[in-house]
C-alpha cells in the first residue's frame, strides 16, 4: 500500500508513521532524510539538489520529486511506502501524479490548533542529554531539572508559542488544501487525533483497513 501522511506540525505524524511501518512492513520516507541520502550517495538528482543548496536556494519541486522517485524505485518500496512531509503543496501533489507515482490512501491526522500549541509549547528538552519532558503531561521530578542527568531543561525555539502559531499558519495556507485535492480523488481518510497516542493509533490502523 502506498500512503501519504498529512497533518499539522505537532499532530503526531511521526509516531503514526512508525506504527504503520511496523504494521505493514513498509518504509517511511521523509523528504529531508532522502535528500540527505541523495547528497551523500551522489545520485544524479542528489547532485542537482546540491547545486541549489550550495547557492543557498530552495531545492525546486522537480528535483525533490526526482529524488523521491529514485527512492521509491528501491527494492524495499516494492510492497508499498509512506510519504511523510511530501507533498506539501498542490503543485507538488500534481507533479507526483504526473510522474506516475500511484497513491492508494492519504491519511490526515487532525488535531485542533489550540491543542498543538499547548502540546508543543509545553515541551522542555534537556540541554545535556536531549531527554524530553512536558510541563503538563510528563513532568520531571524536580522542576527544570532532567531526571536522567540533572541537566537544565529548556524550551526550544521551535516550541515557542509564536513559532508554533507561525508554522500552523503556513500549514493551513500551503498544505491543508491537499485534503480537498485528495478527497476529490477518493483517497482521503481523516483520523481525529486523540489525547492518548494509543487511541490515535487504533483509529489510524482502522483507517488503513477502510
Amino acid at each position: 500500500m502506498n500512503i501519504i501522511l498529512l497533518g499539522a506540525p505537532g499532530a503526531g505524524k511521526g509516531t503514526q508513521a512508525e506504527v504503520i511501518c511496523e504494521h505493514l512492513s513498509i518504509p517511511s520516507i521523509s523528504t529531508g532524510n532522502i535528500i540527505r541520502e541523495a547528497l551523500k550517495s551522489g545520485t544524479e538528482m542528489g547532485k542537482k539538489a546540491k547545486s541549489f543548496m550550495e547557492e543557498g536556494k530552495l531545492v525546486p519541486d522537480d528535483v525533490v520529486i526526482g529524488i523521491i522517485k529514485e527512492r521509491l524505485a528501491q527494492d524495499d518500496c516494492k510492497n508499498g511506502f509512506i510519504l511523510d512531509g511530501f507533498p506539501r503543496t498542490i503543485p507538488q501533489a500534481e507533479a507526483l501524479d504526473k510522474m506516475g507515482v500511484a497513491i492508494d490512501k492519504v491519511i490526515d491526522i487532525e488535531v485542533a490548533d489550540e491543542s498543538i500549541v499547548l502540546r508543543m509549547s509545553g515541551r522542555r528538552v534537556c540541554e545535556t542529554c536531549g531527554a524530553s519532558y512536558h510541563i503538563l503531561y510528563k513532568q520531571p521530578k524536580v522542576e527544570g531539572v532532567c531526571d536522567k542527568c540533572t541537566g537544565t531543561l529548556v524550551q526550544r525555539k521551535d516550541d515557542h508559542p509564536d513559532t508554533v502559531k507561525e508554522r500552523l499558519k503556513v500549514y493551513h495556507e500551503q498544505t491543508e488544501p491537499l485534503k480537498s485535492y485528495y478527497e476529490k480523488q477518493g483517497k482521503l481518510c481523516i483520523v481525529e487525533g486523540q489525547e492518548d497516542v494509543k487511541d490515535t493509533t487504533r483509529l489510524t490502523l482502522k483507517a488503513l483497513e477502510a
